[in-house]
């Protein structure tokens, strides 16, 4: 079985390939919407919509796996949309304070169904076991990685 991974080019093609689709996916579906939104933009407005009064800077930059530059890029581009405000925690002027806005809040509003229905496309014809295999094959692969 090992050797067939070896000979259809690697895991890492097939991952691209199928986070390729996916993205797309979404891309489609936002300009669908006209929503000129990027899918880092949408999971970092997502984040900061759950995390609510509590959303800083520094935890939507810890949650989202990506460096801090690029994070804090992405936050400007929402700021500059009219989607999110950036101000301080009262009593903490070290910490940013990212906040929806009224519009950020209609994107929100706009996208989220579809979002969801995107997710459940991805695990339709999948069974829960299935799923759970998949994900720690994920988590698998990635300490293997993790430990080199």
């Amino acid at each position: 079985m090992l050797n067939q991974i070896d000979e259809i080019q690697g895991i890492g093609l097939h991952l691209d390939l199928v986070l390729r689709k996916v993205q797309d996916a979404y891309l489609r579906k936002f300009d669908a919407l006209g929503v000129n939104m990027t899918i880092e933009q949408w999971v970092i407005l997502h984040r900061i919509y759950e995390l609510g009064d509590e959303a800083s800077q520094r935890e939507v930059v810890r949650s989202n796996f990506r460096n801090r530059a690029t994070t804090s890029r992405v936050i400007g581009g929402l700021e500059r949309k009219g989607w999110i405000n950036k101000t301080r925690f009262d009593g903490d002027q070290k910490r940013f304070k990212l906040e929806l806005t009224s519009e950020g809040q209609k994107i929100i509003d706009l996208v989220l169904p579809h979002a969801v229905d995107l997710r459940k496309q991805a695990i339709k014809k999948l069974e829960v076991s299935e799923f759970e295999i998949f994900l720690k094959v994920l988590d698998q692969i990635g300490d293997n990685y993790n430990m080199a």
